[in-house]
């Protein structure tokens, strides 16, 4: 009896040991099957879009050789041996960039401004029908599904160039993608304040101005900022095609070959981007919390 009693646990034992070893087994095989099919996929995608490795490793050298050009003055001296001649328009690229920052945050404000009018309309638990949210949400998924350099490409052809043709853009796009945005905050809100006010007879604007508004405005302020940040990169881009800001110089630099003023430009966008992003994350994080910085 005894030797019945000390002999069953070891045999228990064994037996999750080899449950477990089995199950361990088991999720290997399938982390390995979904790394096979990963792989697969890979391949086949890259056959499609026609990305070819030797094609890759054999123009690599033109890649680096263009950074090189950019990094050299005219005199064959790098750009940093001369800063002044380097950055000789620096106040004229200074103030198209001022034009973009412009561009990027009226772009911003405008399509803040109608994402905010037209996202209740869109959220599942707030719209008043179901024909005006799917009339809505297709509205704003045409405004973000064409890029908004499309946009300005039209808006250009339409209205000429300059800035107007950016900021009608970036306030397009923007309006897609913050609708979409302060829609999903609203549909994550708590309906009891709505039930609460609804009982009282409120009409439906006084629910969303009272119920739900107080929930989402954080919310709203945080994304409306990280917007600015992107519009910012899309606005130094926008300008390829005649719509304003620092774009239009840095395209004309391209296209003529002036290596050095490239590079510059280019310095003078990405130290401007970081300025922002770095001060916007910051200002997220001090009026909303450590979790509206990530």
């Amino acid at each position: 009896m005894t030797l019945a009693v000390s002999i069953l646990p070891e045999q228990q034992l064994a037996a999750l040991n080899a449950a477990y070893r089995e199950a361990v087994s088991r999720r290997r095989l399938r982390l390995l099957l979904g790394a096979a099919i990963f792989a697969a996929a890979l391949v086949l995608a890259a056959i499609g879009a026609e990305v070819n490795l030797r094609t890759l490793f054999t123009y690599f050298g033109n890649f680096v050789s263009y950074f090189d050009r950019i990094l050299t003055l005219d005199g064959g001296q790098r750009v940093w041996t001369d800063v002044g001649e380097w950055l000789w328009g620096w106040r004229k690229w200074l103030k198209m960039l001022g034009e973009t920052l412009l561009i990027s945050y009226v772009g911003t404000l405008i399509g803040a401004t109608f994402a905010f009018a037209l996202n209740f309309f869109a959220a599942e638990n707030t719209s008043p029908a179901p024909w005006l949210r799917f009339l809505v949400r297709r509205l704003l998924e045409f405004a973000r599904t064409v890029p908004g350099i499309v946009f300005a490409l039209v808006f250009v052809i339409a209205f000429g160039l300059g800035p107007m043709a950016g900021v009608l853009a970036i306030a397009i796009h923007s309006t897609g993608a913050l609708g979409k945005l302060f829609s999903e905050i609203v549909e994550n809100a708590d309906m009891k304040p709505v039930e609460g006010i609804r009982s009282t007879g409120a009409s439906w604007l006084s629910c969303m101005r009272f119920a739900i508004l107080p929930q989402v405005t954080a919310g709203y302020a945080s994304y409306a900022l990280l917007r600015f940040e992107i519009n910012v990169r899309e606005a130094s881009v926008m300008g390829f095609v005649g719509a304003g800001g620092i774009g239009q110089e840095l395209v004309v630099a391209i296209r003529k070959f002036y290596y050095s003023d490239v590079s510059a430009i280019l310095l003078t966008i990405i130290v401007t981007v970081f300025i922002i992003d770095i001060s916007t994350g910051w200002l997220r994080g001090r009026l909303f919390g450590k979790e509206a910085r990530t």
